[in-house]
């Protein structure tokens, strides 16, 4: 389909992102007949293709590559008829279907239903190397990479909840977990932080930021430089010009726990909820259903807590399902209004 036939075709469904939660909707909705499109955003396949194997998804023993992941989703729902547009929606007009998206490139598509499964995207630091090294050693989910870590030293940077929910799973595999915090006091809960704290393998080194990440794609992490400042936040201080003091340090891997940005800027001013940190909100049980009739959110858009593969999988799957059953009931309701107006 060309770029003028899908934006003259009022499409069943469109699935708004293509990591693993998107493509598990695709799958089952292509399935459906439902003959989805699938948005693949400016990160086609998402947070998975930052990780370079993945131990703990279901049916790969072995583990597998997270960007082989992401690609055998992607012909598997391409098998079933599931077409990928490259674009990302600036804005969605969801006040009458068929809902409107306005992409990047100045197209709109219309849908009669919407799934979103845009991610979130994990917070960096902006350190030296990061960009090389990130699923090489550094990381954003202790969950996901911890395992490969057994035996060594790792660093966990942040001091909110997430930094300690990482330092505390790391400390089940790693020699020592050392959190690096820029203030002299954490941000997190009072009893997260109590845990941390009380942790015999957890350190935490105060008003302390990373600079630099060593190592490379073939050896992983090796080290890193931090640097401190006794009144905090160094890296501010290095900027304007101050003395800060460097020390490098030897460790095998570094983690990210400063948070989560979920992607759902394009519904902000729908009539989607989403709560106070921008996560998409479904309805109350056990559904992908949102305060928008027609709309269904999946994956980590919607899931602040997991954030797993699998379970980001799960909610594609049952976000496809919902999209599907309300499609039908749709279809039954518009046939019952034809036939009353046709006996009137």
């Amino acid at each position: 389909m060309n770029d003028t036939e899908l934006s003259e075709t009022v499409h069943d469904v469109v699935i708004v992102g293509s990591g693993v939660a998107g493509l598990s909707a695709a799958v089952y909705a292509a399935r459906a007949d439902l003959e989805p499109i699938v948005l693949e955003g400016p990160e086609p396949g998402g947070q998975l293709t930052l990780t370079t194997e993945v131990e703990n998804y279901l049916g790969f023993p072995e583990g597998v590559g997270g960007m082989e992941l992401i690609q055998r989703g992607k012909e598997q729902a391409q098998r079933f008829g599931a077409e990928f547009v490259h674009g990302a929606v600036e804005r969605a007009a969801l006040e009458e279907r068929p809902f409107a998206l306005e992409l990047s490139n100045g197209d709109t598509l219309e849908t009669q239903a919407l799934i979103v499964a845009t991610g979130a995207s994990a917070r960096w630091v902006g350190a030296e190397n990061e960009d090389e090294l990130m699923g090489y050693g550094l990381s954003t989910c202790a969950t996901c990479d911890g395992a490969f870590h057994r035996g060594d030293d790792v660093l966990v940077i942040g001091g909110g909840d997430s930094a300690m929910e990482e330092a505390l799973f790391l400390a089940k595999f790693a020699d020592s977990v050392t959190v690096v915090h820029r203030r002299d006091e954490l941000r997190a809960s009072d009893i997260m932080a109590r845990r941390a704290r009380d942790h015999d393998q957890i350190e935490f080194r105060w008003n302390t930021e990373l600079l630099e990440i060593h190592g490379s794609r073939d050896d992983g992490v090796t080290g890193a430089t931090l640097v401190s400042h006794p009144d905090g936040r160094p890296k501010e201080k290095l900027d304007s010009g101050e003395d800060v003091e460097h020390e490098d340090v030897d460790v095998g891997g570094i983690f990210y726990g400063v948070g989560h940005v979920p992607n759902t800027t394009f519904l902000e001013d729908t009539a989607v909820d989403l709560d106070d940190e921008g996560y998409l909100q479904t309805l109350e049980g056990m559904t992908t259903e949102t305060a928008v009739d027609g709309v269904f959110g999946a994956g980590d858009v919607m899931d602040p807590d997991y954030r797993q593969a699998v379970t980001a999988a799960g909610t594609g799957s049952m976000a496809a399902l919902d999209a599907e059953s309300w499609l039908e009931e749709q279809a039954v309701e518009s046939e019952a209004a034809v036939a009353v107006e046709a006996d009137d």
